[in-house]
């Protein structure tokens, strides 16, 4: 079995004279929880759709769980939580997540004690034998979040899973995701709410202009955790201003200062010896953790636009 939940290299969507993703290359490991961030037009829904076997893609290759995307059979480990969603309104939570039970295939009483466990996960018991149409969008978005998780699968997308739900909402998604991971499934999270997926995601990618362009591991992971340290100092020349590379990435250098984007703090104490040694006069010398809207704006440039 491949460590892989989702593999892609070079998949590409066009849709007549508009290139919709240009190369989404990225892997996703199994049993952790994935981040997918950019901005409005970045291609995400489509990639999204391309994953799920629900557009075709024009070019390029991927795998959904160790098959090719769009197979039949991989579907059914398959949950997903859309964006925009409609249930019928006259049905009940309870009723819908039964019927949605008969389409798995589940057996009836299956089917029955898994939508009482998810109604009560997502807390609707109270509120599970009244029609969808007096529910709250909170409410109907827990109930797309219980559909979601219904047929009890291996790798589960989730598109903005906490929009229109307040602050204990959102806390109760968090703390169903870790739930989810700890039990070994894959979580592949779309959403805006930065400080959400900085609090439950192990890893993230940036997609822009239909392409990933980078990729971070966060905090939860335990690991890759980055920093930007800045350092002034005089009398730093050409040779030295390069040998900075060998502690992390330089975002920007220009008279007296370097910005650096660290992995650690770790890496202060060496970056002053280097300085030193090499004749230069150090005068400033700081690291402060990078929040997860600090590097999106970077990475996404200060000319892109407001979606």
């Amino acid at each position: 079995m491949t460590n892989a939940a989702i593999e892609t290299r070079s998949l590409r969507k066009r849709y007549g004279e508009k290139l919709a993703v240009e190369d989404l290359s990225l892997t996703v490991r199994r049993g952790e929880v994935f981040g997918f961030l950019g901005p409005n037009g970045a291609g995400k829904t489509t990639s999204l759709k391309m994953l799920l076997g629900l557009v075709e893609p024009t070019g390029g290759a991927g795998t959904l769980l160790g098959a090719p995307l769009g197979d039949r059979a991989t579907r059914a480990k398959v949950g997903f939580l859309p964006e925009h969603f409609r249930f019928p309104e006259w049905t009940s939570a309870r009723e819908l997540l039964r019927f949605h039970g008969r389409l798995l295939e589940l057996p009836d009483t299956i089917a029955r004690e898994r939508a009482e466990r998810l109604l009560g996960t997502v807390d609707l018991l109270d509120a599970a034998h009244r029609p969808l149409r007096g529910y709250s969008k909170g409410m109907l978005q827990r109930t797309g979040l219980a559909l979601a998780l219904l047929g009890e699968p291996e790798l589960v997308f989730l598109d903005e899973p906490t929009s229109g739900l307040d602050p204990l909402g959102r806390r109760l998604v968090r703390d169903l995701i870790r739930a989810e991971r700890d039990k070994g499934t894959t979580v592949f999270l779309n959403s805006h709410l930065l400080g959400e997926v900085e609090a439950t995601c192990d890893r993230v990618a940036f997609v822009k202009g239909g392409r990933v362009v980078r990729e971070r591991a966060l905090a939860a992971e335990g690991e890759g955790v980055e920093f930007e340290a800045v350092l002034r100092a005089s009398g730093l020349d050409a040779d030295a201003r390069a040998g900075l590379e060998r502690f992390g990435r330089v975002l920007h250098d220009e008279g007296d200062e370097v910005r650096l984007s660290l992995a650690s703090e770790s890496a202060l104490p060496e970056i002053a010896r280097w300085v030193v040694e090499r004749g230069a006069s150090l005068r400033h010398l700081s690291a402060d953790h990078v929040s997860l809207e600090d590097e999106f704006l970077e990475v996404m440039g200060a000319d892109h636009r407001p979606g």
